[in-house]
């Protein structure tokens, strides 16, 4: 009668009594640092109840689909899959194949998910940090169309586009990082180094730029629908299927061409392939410095989107500071 009078049917207090009755049971039974542990974090949750559900208030249902979703491509496919090479030379594995298509997917959903909590109000650099987690050719893209409605000044999403351009860097890390961290030592000095330059020229931009109390959105789309996720594993597969080509047929020049190439449209599947070949018999200095030109093509053509989209005046902005990070980038790359 009780829960029929009251309109909240929560769980909560069900559910946290349960576990104050696990909880103790596993006190009871010697078990008393699982038990402690248990405890605070219960407790710690409860506590951030109200944080949380406003959390869950900012995202639509698509967007806990889109959560569903990567469950299922994670949990439910990716076990199935064989786990050995097929194809010529042996290049592509359907499990790891589809295990980077996850890393891919998930990272992007951080950054969307992030962006989507903190809201539009935070501010255009923040909103441009997350997103280009999420994806920095998406975020450099709407920045750029701003300038022509938007009341933000253009230094302020010139800032926004250099912060989503300098956020790759650290995405290639972590994506080297989980793939094959013997690469790290090589790559890190300068993609560092363009992380650094890229942050610098982004504040410079922002202190230059006159403020406004009016905000733009920048539209960004959920990362994760079942046809994108598919398209980016063709992609990953034939970089795949063709950086150990170009190995075989050109050695390291085919390599480079390769990354070359793949940088201008995306630089976190040849990342992925040649982190994957490092580990299997491809020279780790030609590997990092496929990533590393890989990356610097796609940030010049980041600068060259915003000309086109933006006009002179704001690529002339953008242009110039990424051509300092390129430069400090490729000359750590040399002198190390």
């Amino acid at each position: 009668v009780r829960a029929g009078a009251d309109p909240d049917y929560g769980v909560t207090t069900v559910v946290a009594a349960l576990l104050t009755f696990a909880l103790g049971a596993l006190a009871v039974t010697g078990h008393t640092s699982i038990a402690g542990a248990g405890a605070v974090i219960t407790a710690f949750l409860l506590r951030l109840k109200p944080v949380l559900h406003a959390w869950i208030r900012r995202l639509t249902e698509e967007e806990l689909l889109a959560v569903l979703k990567l469950a299922l491509i994670s949990v439910v496919i990716l076990p199935i899959l064989p786990n050995r090479g097929l194809g010529p030379w042996q290049a592509i594995n359907p499990y790891a194949l589809w295990w980077l298509v996850v890393l891919i997917v998930a990272i992007s959903f951080v950054g969307y998910f992030a962006m989507k909590v903190l809201g539009p109000s935070r501010g255009i650099p923040v909103t441009a940090l997350f997103g280009g987690l999420s994806s920095s050719t998406a975020t450099t893209l709407s920045l750029a169309r701003l300038t022509g409605g938007g009341a933000a000044p253009r230094r302020l999403l010139a800032a926004g586009i250099v912060i989503a351009a300098a956020t790759m860097f650290p995405r290639i890390l972590l994506e080297v990082a989980v793939v094959n961290a013997g690469l790290l030592p090589r790559l890190t000095p300068a993609l560092v180094t363009m992380t650094i330059l890229g942050a610098a020229g982004a504040t410079l931009l922002w202190w230059w730029a006159p403020r406004t109390q009016a905000e733009e959105e920048v539209d960004l789309r959920n990362p994760f629908e079942l046809r994108p996720a598919l398209q980016f594993g063709a992609l990953l597969a034939g970089i795949m299927l063709l950086a150990e080509g170009a190995q075989v047929w050109f050695g390291e020049s085919g390599i480079y061409i390769l990354a070359g190439l793949s940088g201008l449209t995306d630089v976190d599947a040849i990342t992925l392939s040649l982190a994957r070949m490092a580990e299997k018999g491809l020279a780790g200095e030609t590997a990092s410095g496929g990533v590393v030109l890989a990356a610097g093509v796609n940030t010049a053509v980041k600068g060259v989107l915003t000309t086109v989209v933006a006009g002179p005046r704001m690529g002339l902005l953008v242009m110039g500071t990424l051509t300092v990070v390129l430069l400090g980038g490729g000359g750590t790359w040399y002198l190390l």
